[in-house]
């Protein structure tokens, strides 16, 4: 197996990392446009391997050819969202990467699967979708898997007790109006509806609409990257290790939820075919509308890419 990374940020070289040290393929190709840096993040991970005991192998590139033939791709390149900047506001920028990127992964891997991991999530994956050509099951965005697992850890630290069996379910886009499912979320099978007061429960949802904004207005200088990378990668290894878990991801809709022709967070089983089914969940009227919602901001930021010419 061969997997590439596009972006060596903070984002892209823990994927690598954790790529690496998991296994998840023999050679682990990390691209970025910043000569040296990716190089380097290779080295330094490949010497790691002789701590570790890893056997991957790690490249560090700036030219795509060394990308050609890869079985997927997790596309982290773009500019990160700074203290009091929407997701919406890196449209355009990162929409030019996205296309640059999408041509080559066309060109070299015709069969690869891309996971996206640029902002703004569900306008991107999109993007990527139209510019590939690719079947849409093949493109899929993460988004839900790191909401979900805000959701589990805010759960876990109200309750006092580790996250390990705490499973929580976001859908809708990655961004404010994602949509918190706490009706679908458990604590070792128990309901967390069980186990919190409602006003506590709505806390939490809120915190999880915010959980990115939060790390960023801590951090300053800089966004979220352990969790997302951990997501990106969990999300590869039932692709590639044909795993069948059924994880929140920005997939493809034709009709599912009554939303069709845009890519939104839903739970989706990942495989070797990448998206191969897509659970539809017994929503509430007010769950519906608020997934609406979130599939018409998202309907917003393309035409806004359409109007700036990067969206046919």
């Amino acid at each position: 197996m061969k997997v590439t990374v596009v972006g060596a940020g903070f984002v892209g070289m823990t994927c690598a990392q954790r790529l690496a040290e998991q296994e998840v393929a023999e050679e682990v190709v990390l691209i970025d446009v910043i000569e040296g840096r990716p190089q380097g993040i290779a080295l330094d991970i490949n010497q790691a391997a002789a701590v570790e005991g890893y056997q991957a192998r790690v490249v560090g590139t700036n030219d795509s050819a060394d990308t050609n033939g890869s079985d997927l791709f997790i596309m982290t390149a773009g500019m990160p969202r700074k203290p009091g900047m929407d997701r919406s506001d890196l449209l355009e920028i990162n929409g030019k990467i996205i296309n640059t990127v999408a041509d080559y992964i066309k060109a070299g891997s015709p069969n690869a699967k891309v996971i996206v991991v640029s902002n703004p999530l569900d306008t991107m994956v999109y993007l990527m979708a139209a510019r590939l050509g690719f079947e849409k099951h093949n493109v899929v965005g993460m988004a839900g898997v790191l909401d979900s697992a805000r959701m589990a850890y805010f759960f876990a630290d109200a309750n006092g007790g580790g996250v390990k069996d705490v499973r929580c379910m976001v859908l809708g886009g990655h961004g404010d109006s994602m949509v918190p499912m706490p009706q679908f979320s458990t604590i070792d099978g128990v309901s967390v509806g069980a186990l919190f007061a409602e006003s506590d429960i709505d806390a939490i949802n809120t915190r999880t609409q915010h959980g990115g904004a939060e790390i960023v207005n801590l951090l300053k200088t800089g966004s979220a990257y352990y969790a997302p990378s951990a997501a990106a990668v969990a999300m590869a290894k039932s692709i590639l290790r044909d795993e069948h878990r059924l994880l929140p991801c920005a997939a493809w809709l034709e009709g599912q939820y009554g939303i069709k022709d845009i890519y939104l967070g839903v739970p989706c089983v990942l495989g070797k075919n990448g998206v191969e089914r897509i659970a539809e969940l017994e929503l509430d009227e007010s769950g519906m509308a608020k997934l609406n919602a979130s599939a018409d901001a998202i309907r917003q930021d393309l035409e806004t890419l359409r109007e700036k010419g990067l969206l046919a």
